[in-house]
This record gives structure tokens, C-alpha cells and sequence, in this order.
């Protein structure tokens, strides 16, 4: 199914070195990656920001990864986004931006200018700094004559505030074409500090002229969307058939997004340089070069996350005060192959192997070295996919899921080693991308339902992908009875809240009734309280 670009890959791959891009010659040139940086053209034209005919603000705006000190702050301008050049010329456009202590901005707290560069696809992200730490700001984008909708945000806490209190959110998988985004609706009406996105937050599947489920009858999507994306365009315009989702747009303009991704991003269940159709290494990543670059342009990312060609350092750690630590994980691009060919399967000596890694060796200690030097009340891990041990049935013939923690058992140990021998005593994980809400206590032996709880995890489902769900799906009895530490298993779509006091954790489930039809109510599902110093789930 990569027959039109087959050939275009297969050019670019010849010039690739298998984990490096080479010289500026040949696949990093032709694709647009490392080399094309702005600024290092021949010349860089600009344009004239008033002669920018059409709203640019299209897609929204968005925050991210506070600091005690500042936020990113993020938009794009495209004045026509289902458009393979956006509507915009091939040059640089200036974008004035503004921070404001209020809606109104009578009262700026910063204000500057920024280029929006045509080799970022128009894409801005500013980091302003002397915010002041934890509390509410607004702003917004002016491009000639044109000025953004607002966005609401909020910075971090100082390093050594002691909170009573932090409220976020997770949320991942949000295919489009499953679904309206309802869940985002609700969502953007929450009290919240941050939203962590874990994953999947595009699809690379074909959308149809009607958006799927959706149905469309108002209006009929372009055609370049009716392809599975492989080109840096095609990620490029996919995010923009995203973003133009009114539901997703309030989400980020309401509240300051943290995020992480899975595979769709890229490709469905692909493992480091290893794609899932076996492409050779170095055209996969010549394709994931692309995905990466569009991921980047189109989140509020720091620059240390901007993509080096198929490589970009995602896992980070976020501090909120003496409350919290959160180390954000990246569970895709640097794992080994999935055992058995992917799938579920029974455990065996591939899936057992201790040279297994879900993370990498250097994120792995990474992560052990930050638990080591936190001194937060939570450790918080916001990662992709299921940490916990899940049985698919009771007795010895069970399967566990290749793609999750359970196919890298290893590397599993490891991490709950590690938080162990560092004193972390109240871990907790977040989880994304199996489209149903899961609520786990975390076993140091999944094998002994009476051994000690090392941390709970609260998985999130879907906004969108899986369409309506079911709140029993098919396996819940079968999943509850094999895996006494699962608390809860809901299969509707909608997502987490989690609320860390000085003294619980506490988890609300929400959950819409439909996402095939828009405008469905949301209403929580189940709660559950983990005690601080003694971990494991209860009714709350």
C-alpha cells in the first residue's frame, strides 16, 4: 500500500547512511530534514504579513511544557491548511505575539516578535521567560492584520513550592476518523493544571472524503487526506486536517499540553528503525525523519525536542514543586523488535530475554538517576503503553500483548528495580494507547497477587479511535478474572483526571456515550484514591 511513494523513498534512502543522514546532498536535501534549517538557504525572502489575505489562525493555538518561569506557546499559520503549501508563500512571515495577565490584555506580562519560517511549514514557538511561576497567563498571535483566538495557560510551580494540590489530565489516541472528538469538548471545561497527551495523536491511515465515521454532509475533505501518510507533506497536512478540529483546538487553548508519542505518529507498531511492512532500515527512516519533523512543527515543544533527521530526544523530566516529578517516556524509538512477531502470545524465552529493552539503555538510566535525585511527594511517569501485567485469560495458556511492558519483562524489572532502590514510594503511571480505561495496582510479582504494590497506574482510553465502545467490551469478565490487580476496565471512549493531593492519588474516569455522533455528555465512570506511603487502589 506505499506503491506512489515507493519509488520517492527508495531515491531518498539511496543517500542515507542507516542511522545517520549524510552530507546536504541527496535524501536530507530532497526531504526537507537537518540541512533545511532557515536560514541556511541561498537567501530568505520575506513576506509581507499584511498582505496575508485569508485568516492564518486556522489552527488554533496551543501551550506547552511549563516551567516556573515560562511556557511554550505555539500556532501555525494557514490561511488554507488542506493545502499542500498552506496558503502561504515560500517565505518568512513576521509573527508578533503577546502575554497578558488577563483575557482583555490590558495587562501584558511580555510581548515580542518571531519568524515563521516556510522550512517549519509556518510554525511558531516561542518560549517567553520571566513568567511568573504557577499561575494563570493568556496569550495570543497577530500576523499582519490578523490576530489569533486566545489561549489560556498556565506555568509550573517554583522548584521548591510545596503544593496542596495538582489536577491533570491524560489523554491519548484521537484517530479522526473513528470519531467526533467530544472528549476534548468536555475537557477544555475542566479545572485543570495540565493535560499529558501519551501518544497517538494522529493516525497514518487514510481519511475519506466524508472523515470517516464522522459522515460528513456540510463538507467534503480533500483527497490528499485519502492516503496513508509516508511523506514529511503528508504528515504535514494531517496534522492540519487535526488541528482544524474546533473540539481539539478548545482543549489546547484552554489548558498547556505535555506531550509524548506512540507509533501512529509514524507507523502502526513500529519499533526503533524497524518499520511494520519490513521496509529496509534506512528508507523507514527516512519516513520517520519526515513524521518526527511534522510532530515537532506541529506541537508546543522546547527546542531541545526539535528532530536532528530521524532522531529527536522526547523523554524529559517536568518538575510542579515538591509535588510532583514527572518523566515523560518515549517507548518507541529506541526499543527492541517486538517479540514473536508482535501480537498476543504466550511468554516465552524471546519475550523473557533480559537484553530486551522497551526504553534504551541511556533513557533507561536516565530515568533511574532522576528518581534517584527527586525529592517530590509523587513520581509520576507519563509513558505510552501498558506497564502492568494484563492476562488475557486465566490459567497457564494465557497471552500477554507483545507491543506493551509485558513483551519487555526485562526491561520492566529494571524500571521497578530501579524506582525501588531509589526510594520512590509513590509511583505513579500513566498510560495511553489501548482504547479503554484501565485502573491497575503495579505488583513487584505480577505472579503473587499478594506481594507488595510498587505503584498504580491509571491507563487512559481513547478520545476517538475505537469509535463508541462499550462500557463491558467483550473480555472484560475474562480480563478482571485474570489479573486480580486490575481494579477497573471500562472500553468507552473519553479520559483521565488524575488529582495528586499531599496525601492521595486520586483518579476520575470520565467517559462519553458516543463519539459517532457529536455533542455526547460526559460523566465519570469510577474513581479510585491511592494512599500516599501505602499504594494500591480503592473505591474512592
Amino acid at each position: 500500500h506505499h506503491a506512489p511513494h515507493e519509488q520517492e523513498i527508495r531515491a531518498a534512502a539511496a543517500h542515507v547512511g542507516r542511522r545517520r543522514f549524510l552530507t546536504v546532498t541527496g535524501a536530507a536535501a530532497a526531504l526537507a530534514f537537518t540541512t533545511n534549517l532557515p536560514g541556511t538557504g541561498a537567501f530568505a525572502a520575506e513576506a509581507d504579513a499584511r498582505k496575508i489575505a485569508e485568516n492564518p489562525f486556522t489552527l488554533g493555538v496551543a501551550s506547552g511544557d511549563p516551567q516556573p518561569g515560562s511556557v511554550v506557546l505555539w500556532t501555525r499559520l494557514a490561511p488554507r491548511p488542506y493545502e499542500p503549501d498552506n496558503g502561504m508563500p515560500d517565505a518568512r512571515v513576521t509573527v508578533r505575539w503577546e502575554v497578558a495577565y488577563d483575557e482583555r490584555f490590558q495587562r501584558l506580562a511580555g510581548r515580542g516578535r518571531a519568524e515563521a519560517h516556510p522550512e517549519f511549514y509556518h510554525s511558531v514557538h516561542i518560549e517567553p521567560t520571566g513568567l511568573a511561576p504557577d499561575r494563570v497567563y493568556y496569550y495570543r498571535f497577530r500576523a499582519g492584520n490578523w490576530i489569533s483566538p486566545v489561549g489560556r495557560t498556565r506555568t509550573a510551580p517554583a522548584r521548591a513550592a510545596r503544593l496542596s494540590e495538582l489536577k491533570l489530565a491524560a489523554v491519548s489516541c484521537q484517530a479522526y476518523h473513528d470519531g467526533y472528538f467530544t472528549a476534548y469538548r468536555h475537557l477544555a471545561e475542566e479545572d485543570l493544571d495540565v493535560v499529558f497527551h501519551l501518544g497517538d495523536y494522529l493516525y497514518e491511515y487514510p481519511v475519506d472524503a466524508a472523515g470517516g465515521v464522522r459522515r460528513y454532509t456540510d463538507r467534503t475533505l480533500p483527497a490528499v487526506f485519502n492516503r496513508e501518510t509516508v511523506t514529511l507533506e503528508d504528515y504535514r497536512l494531517r496534522y492540519a486536517l487535526y488541528k482544524s478540529d474546533p473540539d481539539l483546538q478548545a482543549a489546547h487553548a484552554a489548558h498547556p499540553f505535555i506531550v509524548t508519542w506512540d507509533d501512529h505518529e509514524v507507523e502502526n507498531n513500529y519499533a526503533s528503525d524497524i518499520s511494520e511492512d519490513d521496509l529496509p532500515p534506512a528508507a523507514f527512516l527516512v519516513r520517520r525523519a519526515a513524521a518526527y519533523r511534522a510532530y515537532w512543527e506541529n506541537q508546543p515543544l522546547r527546542r531541545p525536542q526539535r528532530p536532528d533527521g530521524p532522531d529527536a530526544r522526547l523523554y524529559r523530566r517536568l518538575r510542579y514543586g515538591q509535588l510532583a516529578q514527572f518523566d515523560i517516556l518515549d517507548t518507541r524509538q529506541y526499543r527492541s523488535d517486538q517479540a514473536y512477531g508482535d501480537g498476543w502470545h504466550a511468554p516465552g524465552p524471546e519475550s523473557l530475554d533480559p537484553a530486551r529493552t522497551l526504553t534504551g539503555a541511556a533513557q533507561e538510566r536516565w530515568l533511574i538517576d532522576g528518581w534517584r535525585q527527586s525529592s517530590a511527594r509523587w513520581n509520576v511517569l507519563p509513558q505510552q503503553v501498558t506497564f502492568s501485567e494484563r492476562r488475557n485469560a486465566t490459567g497457564p495458556g494465557y497471552q500477554l500483548s507483545m507491543d506493551a511492558w509485558d513483551g519487555y519483562a526485562a526491561s520492566r524489572d529494571r524500571v521497578l528495580s530501579g524506582a525501588e532502590s531509589a526510594g520512590v514510594d509513590n509511583l505513579v503511571v500513566l498510560t495511553g494507547d489501548v482504547h479503554v480505561h484501565y485502573a491497575f495496582d503495579i505488583k513487584k510479582d505480577f505472579k503473587d497477587p499478594g506481594s507488595r504494590t510498587a505503584g498504580v497506574e491509571f491507563v487512559t482510553t481513547s478520545i476517538a479511535s475505537g469509535k463508541d465502545g462499550a462500557d463491558k467490551p467483550a473480555n472484560w469478565a475474562a480480563y478482571l478474572a485474570a489479573n486480580p490487580h486490575m481494579k477497573f476496565y471500562n472500553g468507552r471512549r473519553g479520559y483521565v483526571t488524575v488529582t495528586l493531593g499531599q496525601d492521595t492519588a486520586r483518579g476520575d474516569y470520565r467517559t462519553v456515550s458516543a463519539v459517532t455522533t457529536p455533542g455526547a455528555p460526559v460523566h465519570t465512570a469510577a474513581s479510585f484514591v491511592s494512599e500516599a506511603g501505602d499504594p494500591g487502589l480503592k473505591p474512592a
